[in-house]
Formats: structure tokens, C-alpha cells, sequence
């Protein structure tokens, strides 16, 4: 089956400078969404047109794009994308701003379009109220779709509505597309028009019509990541994950967590991330597109692009960024930042550190406020702590520098040259004492205040 998403929209009652198909919900943007959800059902190709350069750099690269410019209504975006249609498949029409369909509702709907080697299948939900809809009309074994403005009196009392959304033979809708006309009041081209042209139509009635929401304001936007969150919080629990409190937690679709993992509140997970086993999450933490392993331990703290494996502790306050690996049995403690490094097993660095792009091996012990001075203002630079080495507080490794294994950082030292194995490293400037200087000092200071 091919899957044909239209995202062509410009969304003016979102108030943005950015497509309305590109906002996200729960850390993922709505056409990703939908695109995710196509990639389960057959090759994907998407309609765009209002800033189409915007949503294309949304997109995955294995998706086809087409621009309908332009943006003439639904049929017309078909058109525009006549070449990925193919007679020998069948076609699901989804939209880039409905995401929160589910698959076995699609599923369904191509069991019933397949079974009954239907020319279109129509999704349908019953409406309290109805306004705004097209309705379903069956009159003598046919099924069309009567828009609100052009039913009569009595069509306008069915509540069974429109989706919008459809599986077509790929046979018929090549052979017809062509036939619709823009002879309406807003000039242009409707798919529900090829409904009526059908001579096999079959429907399936969606009794969660949430799943078919659309997003046209802000507000709508929030009313479906409420429900996205329900859903996906739900489902964690019911597979084994304790949230502490669903109501101030956020999860986005792409997570995975293993059981016996507890999310404490005020935790956001977004991105593609997978934790493992019996790992404590929060209160207070944001991670993103980051693998944890089993009992690990993130409180207070930011993790944003890092690999952190079994055992380790980070937090609270610290910020793990790109590029960072935690390697077993880790300690990071609070305001302890590091980006592009690599922390050996058992190594910690408990208090007021940075360690960027550097390669820290195994047993190492980090003092308090170490600096990896990386960058001199034009390039980044590599700094290598050999197995077992001890830094002392307050110490700055100058980079490019390598200390050795079994090496000692003395407190407060500024390490420019490299430090072989088992070496005693100081840098730092003689200590002086100047005996009663405090003392003569205040009294010179007591002095002037008196004379003025």
C-alpha cells in the first residue's frame, strides 16, 4: 500500500511563522507523527506547500515529497502527487495535522477496503453535533458524502460523518482523479467528490473520534498532547513502569522503558530514548534522545544526545551533553557538566566540574571544580586521564593534554604539558606570608575612615 500524507496547509489560526504540521506534540512534531505511522502500512509520500522548505527538513529522507502550490483542496494535493500513485496499489490518504491515529485503526479500515475489493473506503464517526461535517448519505446501495452547506433538511440530522480519511484503489483513483471539478463556492478540489464516483464504497465507523482530531489553534494542540500523554503514561504502567504522578509528567511516543522503572513528577522524556530496567528517573529531569541502562539513577538534572550504562548515578544539578558515555558503575554529581566525553567504569566526578571532549579512563577520581580547558578561542581540544589517576580540586587541564595512569593532579594546579604514569603534577604559584599584614591593614583602614 502506499501512504499519501497532505500537509499542505498554512494553518493561520495557529498565529505562527512556522507550518502548522511542524508543531509538536509532546516533543515530536504532528507530521512525524503521522509519517511514523504511514512506514508501518508501505511507502510514504507527502503533499506540502505553505513553506514547504520548513516541513521537508521535518522529513526522514527515505519519504517522497510533492508541492502543491497552489493549495486548491484535498483532491487538488492529490493530483500533485500523481506520479507516486500507483494502479497496482491501494492508497491511505492521512493528513500531516491529525497524528493521533491509531494503527489498528488503520489496520481495520484496509482489512474491510481489501475484503471487499472496494474502489474506496471511507473512515466514519458518529458527531453529537454534527455542524461542520460531511455526512454519510446511503441511498439506494450507494454511499456519498454531502458537505453541511449543500444538505438538505433531513441529511443534515445524520450524525454518521465524514474523517477525511480514506483508502483508494490506486486503479481508481488514477482513472478519476482527473474527472473532479473546482465548481463550488470556494474553487476547489474535494476528494469526497471521488466518493460519489465510486461504485464500491465501503465504511468503517471509528468509535473513538479523537483518533481523527484535527489541530487548527493552539488550543487544540494542547487538547491532543493531553491525550497523547494519557495514552502513552497509561500504557507504560500497565507494562510494568510506575509514574509517580501522570499529571506533571511527559513522555514523549518514541520512549522505551523497561520494568520496575520509576518516573518521579516533573520528568520529561522526548526524542527516541530507551531506559532499562529498575532505574530511578527525576524529580525534575529532562531527557532527550538518550539510551540509559539498568539501574541508573538521573535527579534534578539535564541529559540531552548521551549513552549511560548500568549502575551510574548523575545528578542532582547536572547536564550531561552530546556526546557524553557513562560507562558502568559512573558517579556525576551536582553541577557536573560534560559534552563529548567519555567516562570510564567507576570513575567519578562528584562536585563543580566540566569535562568536555575528553577521554577519562577507569577508577578515576575528579576533585571539586576540575576544568577541561578544551578551547582556545579557535579549535577544541582532546584531554586524555589515564586509568586510576587522581585530580585534585580546583584544577585546570589545559588541553590538548594527557595525564597517565596512576598520575596525581595536585589541588589547585593549572596542567599544561603532559603528566606521565604515576607522576605528582603541580602547577601552581609558591605560597607567601607576609606575617600581621591582615592585621596592619584593618588598622590603616579604621584610621582613614576616622579622618574623614
Amino acid at each position: 500500500m502506499k501512504v499519501l500524507i497532505l500537509a499542505a496547509g498554512l494553518g493561520k489560526r495557529m498565529k505562527s511563522k512556522y507550518p502548522k504540521v511542524v508543531h509538536k506534540i509532546l516533543g515530536k512534531p504532528m507530521i512525524n507523527w503521522v509519517v511514523d505511522l504511514g512506514k508501518k502500512f508501505g511507502e510514504v509520500g507527502v503533499v506540502i506547500g505553505h513553506k514547504a522548505e520548513i516541513v521537508k527538513s521535518y522529513l526522514p529522507a527515505d519519504v517522497k515529497v510533492y508541492i502543491q502550490e497552489p493549495q486548491l483542496g484535498t483532491g487538488h494535493a492529490v493530483m500533485c502527487a500523481k506520479e507516486f500513485i500507483s494502479p497496482s496499489d491501494d492508497v491511505l490518504i492521512l493528513y500531516g495535522d491529525v497524528p493521533l491515529l491509531k494503527e489498528e485503526t488503520i489496520q481495520r479500515l484496509l482489512e474491510t477496503h481489501t475484503n471487499a475489493k472496494a474502489n474506496a473506503t471511507v473512515l466514519t464517526f458518529i458527531a453529537d453535533d454534527p455542524t461542520g461535517y460531511g455526512r454519510i448519505v446511503r441511498e439506494n446501495g450507494k454511499i456519498r458524502i454531502v458537505e453541511h452547506k449543500d444538505a438538505n433538511e433531513e441529511q443534515l440530522r445524520i450524525k454518521e460523518v465524514n474523517s477525511g480519511i480514506y483508502i483508494f484503489s490506486g486503479k481508481f483513483l488514477l482513472d478519476n482523479i482527473d474527472k473532479l471539478t473546482n465548481n463550488n463556492a470556494q474553487g476547489e478540489y474535494y476528494l469526497t467528490d471521488l466518493v460519489e464516483m465510486a461504485e464500491n464504497v465501503e465504511t468503517v465507523l471509528l468509535d473513538d473520534p479523537v483518533q481523527v482530531s484535527g489541530v487548527n489553534d493552539r488550543v487544540q494542540l494542547s487538547q491532543l498532547e493531553a491525550v497523547a500523554r494519557e495514552r502513552i503514561l497509561k500504557e507504560l504502567m500497565l507494562s510494568g513502569v510506575t509514574v509517580v504522578d501522570p499529571t506533571s509528567t511527559f513522555i514523549g511516543p518514541d520512549v522505551k522503558i523497561g520494568i520496575d522503572t520509576v518516573i518521579y513528577p516533573f520528568t520529561i522524556l522526548e526524542g527516541e530514548i530507551t531506559i532499562g530496567e529498575d532505574c530511578e528517573i527525576g524529580p525534575y529531569t529532562r531527557i532527550k534522545n538518550s539510551i540509559l541502562g539498568n539501574n541508573v539513577k538521573v535527579i534534578r538534572s539535564e541529559v540531552e544526545g548521551a549513552v549511560i550504562e548500568d549502575n551510574v548515578s548523575v545528578g542532582p544539578f547536572s547536564r550531561l551533553r552530546e556526546g557524553t558515555i557513562l560507562k558502568e558503575n559512573v558517579k556525576i554529581g551536582n553541577f557536573v557538566e560534560t559534552k563529548k566525553s567519555t567516562i570510564g567504569k567507576n570513575s567519578k566526578a562528584q562536585h563543580l566540574t566540566y569535562l568536555g571532549d575528553a577521554t577519562v579512563g577507569e577508577d578515576v577520581n575528579i576533585g571539586a571544580g576540575t576544568i577541561t580547558c578544551n578551547y582556545d578561542g579557535y579549535k577544541k581540544y582532546q584531554t586524555f586521564i589515564g586509568d586510576s589517576a587522581f585530580i585534585g580540586s580546583n584544577s585546570s587541564l589545559v588541553a590538548p593534554v594527557k595525564i597517565g595512569k596512576g598520575a596525581i593532579v595536585g589541588a589547585g594546579s593549572v596542567i599544561t604539558e603532559d603528566v606521565p604514569d604515576d607522576a605528582l603534577a603541580l602547577g601552581r604559584a609558591r605560597q607567601i606570608i607576609k606575617e600581621n599584614w591582615a592585621k596592619l591593614k584593618r588598622e590603616a583602614m579604621k584610621n582613614a575612615n576616622h579622618k574623614e
